[in-house]
């Protein structure tokens, strides 16, 4: 069973429905990614899994437990992180600090899980007396990981976390990405690179207008003729 569902989601902002019935999941330990044209609804339907835009119609569940009324901040509680895709890091705060800031509702020593953090980034410990707002783009996607990766979450939401930052920097966050779900948390995430991506990815989830257009494991769908010709640009 996954430990995150969104199912049959219907919703949008005023009186449009953007998410026309579309159905996301991810398992403990595995990356789901959702690629689409821009509009598809890739980042609303992230933002309805994690309690950002009201549903008029479907629910999300979080291992068997219905949380569809819950807020954002009470979602973080049960276990889910959300990274978004801009304004993610306090920049006039250290790293550390804003590492810190991410333990904010932890009441246990959260050292070890820092420590966790800086050998997963390395470059997070070599600056983290340093400006965030210094920082590149991809040191600050980094702290913008590490900061949700301090709730322990058994849920990380990534919206565009590769947007911006060169193809170098877009390869080791996908390392790193691969290596959170490594320590068994589900990883769902927006991503403009589809195909790159999708290689990462166990399931893969095409949107369009709000809606399933494909839904297969990351492979299959780079090697469906046209997922290719349609989304992948050829």
């Amino acid at each position: 069973m996954s430990i995150l569902l969104g199912e049959n989601m219907v919703g949008g902002y005023g009186g449009a429905d953007i998410l026309q019935g579309c159905t996301v999941a991810v398992d403990a330990g595995e990356i789901a990614v959702i690629v689409g044209p821009n509009g598809a609804g890739k980042s609303t339907a992230m933002k309805a899994v994690f309690g950002m835009l009201n549903l008029r119609e479907g629910r999300v569940v979080l291992d068997g437990k219905d949380i569809t009324a819950l807020s954002p901040q009470a979602r973080v509680k049960e276990g889910m992180a959300f990274v978004p895709q801009t304004n993610n890091v306090f920049s006039g705060m250290t790293v550390e600090e804003n590492l810190e800031m991410g333990a904010y509702l932890r009441t246990d020593d959260f050292s070890g899980t820092m420590e966790q953090i800086y050998d997963l980034f390395p470059i997070l410990k070599e600056k983290r007396r340093q400006a965030a707002g210094e920082l590149s783009g991809g040191q600050r996607q980094q702290v913008a990981f590490g900061r949700a990766l301090m709730t322990e979450p058994r849920v990380l939401m990534l919206d565009e976390p590769t947007a911006g930052v060169s193809p170098i920097v877009m390869d080791e966050l996908f390392d790193r990405i691969i290596e959170v779900g490594r320590t068994g948390v589900a990883v769902l995430m927006v991503e403009q690179n589809a195909a790159q991506a999708l290689e990462i990815a166990n399931t893969g989830y095409v949107l369009v207008t709000g809606e399933n257009r494909f839904t297969d494991t990351g492979a299959a769908l780079l090697a469906n003729p046209e997922v290719r010709r349609s989304f992948l640009g050829g």
